[in-house]
């Protein structure tokens, strides 16, 4: 059974008071809270444990190789990755997809060729494909959602051209909570030679995630939405498209051999690591996976399923608040505004002062908000430690910006 108080006591944060009241911590979208097994594991790690990985020999260096190295398994485990060696640890999901800008697209796509993408995308997964646009001469191909803020893949899959060379699309939006079926879309990607990108760092933190089923080439991860510290992450790479791939960051660790006049990589995935990397970010990341292994990510997606459809009840009485994704089987994402003068930032605000923390402005979805036909929403975004109370103490607020505002 699911025991949402014995979690929340995991977390030390939410024990906090905020403006004299208990904290209700909804901006689980933009980053999630620390469990006690994390901030535990990155304080031992730098108070008796720390040492630079890979080149040394010495005690302390041995167990922080071991350490991280054993990060990449626990993640390759989380993923359904079926070899460590398909997994690539970096800061985060920007830095992933950027390495596939980098390293993968840049090399062989001409003026011309296309990238299909969606309207619901995060800057992360449109910025790199703008510098290939700049730079390149590449050409976006955007796929819109309906007017409940599905998306459907056979729409994504219309998309795919004679000169479409990748795919990029987020499985589980920031700012809707629509789920997208990124499975078909990469089986039917495939079947016309186009590899496909999933950016998953919203689906990941909610729903059990296989990429070997999904069969998707590359997959981007981020650790702070994953209760891990912030700089940490990681990106699944298909092996095929690995030995595609050039460097993106050159450096130490992540060649062979270093000469005037030459220079040999070192095998994936560290070729694709220079540098020393966030050894204790890493660290942290593989607790915070451990620790949701542990909860069972059916449990948590049952669990957070049942806040989603409890806040749309709660929510759909407020007659004066107009929501943004209204999809049945969404994650416990809401994204809204009121009827009024309420700017996104007023409303914010006045939710702060009762101690409820929520996130205001475009959510790093500029395309989405111009095809929302908004400058900005306030998104309450539900984690596993959320409960229905703290939906309540939500909607008490946001009556109260009601009669502030109306």
């Amino acid at each position: 059974m699911y025991d949402v108080d014995r979690i929340r006591a995991d977390f030390p944060i939410l024990g906090r008071e905020v403006n004299g009241k208990p904290l209700v911590y909804l901006d689980n979208g933009a980053s999630a809270q620390k469990p006690t097994a994390v901030i535990d594991a990155m304080t031992r790690a730098y108070s008796e444990e720390y040492a630079n990985v890979h080149r040394g020999l010495h005690t302390l260096s041995t167990i922080a190789t071991e350490k991280y190295e054993g990060v990449r398994e626990t993640i390759a485990r989380f993923l359904g990755a079926g070899n460590s060696e398909e997994i690539v640890m970096n800061s985060g999901t920007t830095e992933g997809i950027n390495l596939v800008a980098y390293g993968w697209a840049m090399p062989r796509m001409e003026p011309g060729d296309e990238i299909v993408l969606s309207v619901m995308e995060h800057h992360a997964n449109i910025v790199p494909w703008h510098f290939l646009r700049e730079r390149q001469g590449v050409v976006l191909n955007w796929v819109e959602t309906d007017s409940t803020g599905a998306l459907d893949p056979q729409k994504v899959i219309d998309a795919i051209g004679p000169r479409t060379k990748l795919v990029a699309v987020s499985q589980l939006s920031n700012v809707l909570g629509t789920k997208v079926d990124v499975k078909a879309i990469t089986e039917a990607a495939h079947a016309r030679d186009v590899p496909v990108l999933v950016d998953g760092s919203q689906a990941a933190v909610h729903m059990p995630v296989d990429v070997s089923d999904i069969g998707c080439d590359f997959y981007a991860i981020t650790g702070h939405k994953l209760y891990g510290p912030s700089g940490s992450g990681a990106i699944y790479i298909r092996k095929e498209r690995m030995a595609e791939m050039r460097p993106f960051i050159g450096g130490g660790d992540m060649i062979k051999e270093v000469h005037r006049d030459e220079i040999t990589w070192a095998d994936p995935p560290m070729k694709f690591e220079a540098g020393t990397p966030g050894i204790v970010q890493q660290i942290g990341l593989g607790v915070a996976l451990d620790y949701m292994m542990d909860v069972g990510m059916d449990s948590i997606a049952a669990h957070e399923d049942s806040l989603r459809d409890y806040a749309v009840d709660r929510l759909s009485g407020l007659n004066w608040l107009q929501q943004q994704g209204t999809t049945p089987d969404k994650a416990a994402i809401f994204s809204f505004t009121l009827d009024g003068a309420a700017h996104a930032h007023d409303i914010s605000t006045v939710l702060d002062k009762k101690g409820v923390a929520v996130r205001a402005g475009h959510h790093c979805c500029g395309p989405l908000m111009d095809h929302l036909g908004v400058t900005a929403t306030c998104r309450a975004s539900f984690g596993m430690y959320n409960t229905k109370a703290e939906i309540d103490v939500l909607v008490d607020a946001l009556e109260l910006c009601h009669e502030l505002f109306a």
